[in-house]
């Protein structure tokens, strides 16, 4: 009886979650049953429930596939990479912006920062080449101008995976500010000031006061990325890729995109999809796992 008379006192709260929990149904939920041509050979014409039955036939065929495990170990180290330089990158521009004092260069820095993010990866493809190209980039162009060689920013290994990951950061990195400075935003400034009263200077505070309210987030970002080791955007490794390095620049996305849409192996497509899902699922609650144990240890 209690739970009817608040459904109906405060109705207008569950008809407002009726839209975001039917996109979710529909698009979220609803696309799973396709998990089912995983375990099927699956025919476009006849449909999920007309194609033959394989069980995990599909799963062996992928697993004994080379080329699974080079993207899959692709996969893995650009993601590894990026968190170990992508993930950092948006704390310490948050805890910058919040340290500034002059109001109108703290809203143009954030702005400036932001703006990447609403860039298409087609556009920002572009502007790699345009400015990283071997023979027409602009850093190049300068560079042989003074005399030295021209760097294969985009066509040496090595040099292409500085290239990913630093384009990574410029487009990623101002959007992500935003979470810590929310974050920032509801520090007790109290606890600043007795940091003042005790003599301690910007970069203490920041260590003692700004860094242990944001574990939290930290934490919490921490897992969602570690949730995301196992699966990759399709753009940025696609745009910014070619041929010449494929050996790194060929991931479980691209993998797919090859496999299912240009060769239409759609069981083996969506084996691989299933495969990120959960592996995906496994780190998310061993990330979760661990940082609550991390977390009864300092309590303790």
């Amino acid at each position: 009886m209690k739970g009817t008379t608040y459904l109906r006192r405060y109705w207008q709260l569950y008809a407002l979650l009726v839209l975001p929990v039917s996109y979710f149904l529909i698009f979220k939920y609803g696309p799973m049953y396709g998990i089912l041509i995983a375990f099927k050979d699956f025919n476009f014409f006849q449909g999920i429930n007309g194609s033959e039955w394989i069980g995990f036939d599909g799963f062996r065929e992928v697993f004994a596939m080379p080329d699974f495990y080079k993207t899959l170990r692709n996969t893995l180290m650009l993601n590894f990479l990026d968190l170990i330089v992508s993930f950092p990158a948006p704390l310490f521009l948050a805890i910058m912006l919040y340290e500034l004092k002059t109001v109108w260069f703290k809203k143009l820095s954030q702005t400036i920062l932001y703006i990447p993010h609403f860039i298409s990866w087609v556009i920002i493809g572009g502007i790699v080449y345009q400015v990283f190209g071997t023979q027409s980039g602009m850093i190049n162009n300068i560079i042989t101008s003074l005399g030295f060689d021209a760097i294969p920013f985009l066509t040496d290994k090595k040099d292409w995976l500085i290239t990913y990951l630093a384009v990574g950061v410029w487009q990623s990195a101002g959007w992500g500010t935003i979470i810590y400075l929310a974050a920032l935003t509801g520090i007790n400034r109290e606890l600043f000031e007795a940091a003042d009263v005790d003599g301690a200077g910007r970069l203490r505070k920041i260590w003692s006061i700004t860094l242990p309210s944001l574990k939290p987030t930290i934490v919490t970002l921490l897992i969602i990325n570690m949730g995301n080791m196992i699966a990759i955007g399709f753009e940025r490794p696609f745009i910014i890729g070619n041929t010449a390095v494929r050996d790194y620049a060929d991931v479980l996305s691209t993998f797919v995109y090859r496999i299912g849409i240009e060769s239409g192996q759609y069981t083996i497509a969506t084996v691989v999809g299933l495969f990120q899902a959960v592996v995906g699922l496994v780190f998310v609650l061993g990330a979760n796992y661990t940082s609550k144990k991390l977390a009864d240890q300092s309590i303790l």
